[in-house]
């Protein structure tokens, strides 16, 4: 089971852009069948356009922004994101979620005697912990706190077991 997140981010500033753009254009034409002054000058806006150059700076600008913008929803909607929902070994098709399975590698960095705080940074391939240790002489507790992520690891069994990679920060690395 591998479940991707969902592109809200990219949908909903295409969706408010475009709402936008759709009520301007409706504000405007009810202004002109009301007879009201228009916000956007139609005959104005022709004008401009009609006398605007392909190699005009302006032009070529807006052609950037726009295409830049293109390519960067396009890229949204076709590279796979982070995986929501990471598969783990077994008779059913299940998975953990990124923030339980960060979040249960940590309590058990934690649980280590001599660690006092962890930071764990879960990646594709890595999980990267960083603990904190106020001991001045930390002997083995890198050690320990490898040894209890990857028994949890073993224990949770996911499909890709990411490699366990662990700094130790002392008062003397700190300072």
């Amino acid at each position: 089971m591998k479940r991707r997140p969902r592109r809200s981010v990219p949908a909903t500033i295409t969706a408010l852009a475009l709402t936008a753009a759709g009520a301007l254009v409706a504000v405007v034409s009810v202004q002109m069948i009301l007879g009201h002054e228009v916000w956007v000058d139609y005959g104005a806006v022709a004008r401009r356009l009609h006398e605007s150059r392909w190699a005009d700076p302006l032009v070529v600008g807006a052609g950037a922004v726009v295409a830049v913008a293109g390519f960067l929803l396009l890229a949204a909607a076709v590279l796979p994101g982070r995986p929501v929902v990471l598969p783990v070994r077994g008779e059913l098709d299940s998975g953990a979620s990124r923030r339980s399975f960060g979040a249960t590698l940590r309590a058990a960095a934690t649980r280590v005697d001599g660690v006092d705080s962890v930071r764990l940074k879960l990646r594709r391939r890595t999980v990267r912990v960083r603990a904190t240790t106020r001991r001045t002489r930390p002997d083995g507790i890198a050690d320990s706190v490898r040894a209890a992520v990857a028994s949890r690891l073993d224990q949770i069994d996911p499909v890709r077991r990411p490699d366990v990679r662990v700094r130790l920060r002392t008062p003397r690395s700190t300072s």
